[in-house]
């Protein structure tokens, strides 16, 4: 098997990096001092860099301002982002791009996917429904009316939702059918209200009383939310990954400055011993999320659907990322806690990428629903 990428996909890669590079993690706010929200806005300026570089419509064809990548090419340069803690919706915004792109209509596709790849026009996905806990496209209904769609129904912690301009929300209609509104967050009968995630990033509830759309800003087509579910899942390990591995380096660095009894503690057994075991975790997570993200690429078949592979990979992610920055708390010692340092700052974001879109728990669940109606032979 040649787990190479390819020219494109590398090269995606050394954009990313010359981008984040002029991004400094202990520069990011940080939600241990700073009351409430670290900002009520993404990061504009980084945003416009990331467009000025190709980046925002990678996975676009090139008719709509893109590069023609795919999903694992998505992914590499969510990795990057997350390295640096990137203040920006890299993930909702190509995500939802990508959906729009599939399965909405030629003209809506060609009036919004365009202004993505050019930076004019952020996008974010409600996916984590009322509570966290239960489906994000039974939080919502959707009614046709002639040729308008009316929304009611509340979502709960939608990132970004304060900054973008359009918010991709999931509902279901009296046929048990799942639509995809996509909700403009200035419009009638759109309510928001502030919430906070653990990393201190602004979030909101968002209302929808009565809310009428026309159908050219409802997706429709079957198999919609389930694809910019997989995305979104997908690429949250992709965060995962490149939080754990700027972590793990950090860990590194420091623990083989930082001497005991004449000696750096990294030549210590329990020491190198535990960095070990975060490296396995880190690579497990890597090899599942290049499979998840290979499936979704692709479409290839398997034992199980797609959906088991991403569970896997979002099990991994979710453990792994927990593990990896625990243990770079313990083998920082007291200097781990310090806000002059940015170790706080990735485990919050750890804390916040392990929870989002379903915890370990949750993927379990799913994966062993998958295996009871697909027995592997």
């Amino acid at each position: 098997m040649d787990f190479t990428f390819t020219e494109e996909q590398q090269a995606a890669v050394e954009a990313a990096k010359t981008i984040f590079a002029g991004v400094a993690p202990d520069a990011v706010p940080s939600p241990a001092l700073t009351p409430g929200a670290v900002s009520d806005d993404l990061d504009r300026s980084l945003w416009s860099r990331l467009a000025a570089a190709d980046l925002l419509g990678l996975a676009l064809p090139p008719e709509h301002g893109g590069s023609g990548l795919d999903p694992v090419a998505f992914c590499l340069v969510l990795r990057e982002s997350a390295r640096v803690l990137a203040r920006v919706p890299l993930l909702e915004t190509g995500a939802v791009a990508m959906t729009i792109d599939r399965y909405a209509d030629r003209q809506t596709a060609a009036d919004l996917l365009p202004r993505v790849s050019r930076g004019e026009l952020v996008l974010t996905a409600a996916s984590h429904g009322r509570t966290g806990h239960d489906p994000a496209d039974r939080a919502v209904t959707a009614r046709l009316d002639g040729t308008t769609w009316i929304l009611d129904g509340l979502q709960s912690a939608v990132p970004w939702a304060h900054g973008a301009d359009l918010v991709a929300v999931p509902a279901h209609t009296a046929e048990d059918r799942t639509v995809l509104a996509l909700v403009p967050r200035a419009h009638e009968g759109v309510t928001l209200a502030d919430q906070y995630s653990t990393s201190g990033e602004l979030l909101a509830e968002i209302r929808l009383d009565s809310v009428r759309l026309d159908s050219t800003r409802v997706i429709d087509a079957e198999g919609a939310w389930d694809r910019l579910r997989e995305l979104l899942t997908t690429g949250t390990c992709a965060l995962a990954l490149g939080l754990g591995e700027a972590v793990l380096t950090m860990t590194s660095q420091y623990t083989g400055k930082r001497e005991q009894f004449g000696h750096p503690v990294a030549t210590f057994q329990a020491v190198a011993v535990q960095a070990a075991d975060r490296y396995i975790d880190l690579r497990a997570m890597e090899a599942t999320l290049w499979q998840a993200a290979w499936r979704v690429s692709t479409g290839a078949d398997g034992a199980l659907p797609a959906a088991g592979d991403i569970a896997v990979a979002k099990i991994w992610a979710s453990e792994g990322v927990r593990r990896v920055v625990q243990t770079a708390q313990h083998l920082h010692g007291g200097f781990g806690a310090d806000t002059d340092y940015p170790l706080h700052r990735y485990h919050a974001w750890a804390k916040q990428l392990e929870l989002s879109l379903g915890p370990a728990a949750a993927h379990e669940e799913t994966l062993g629903d998958l295996l009871a109606t697909h027995p592997l032979d």
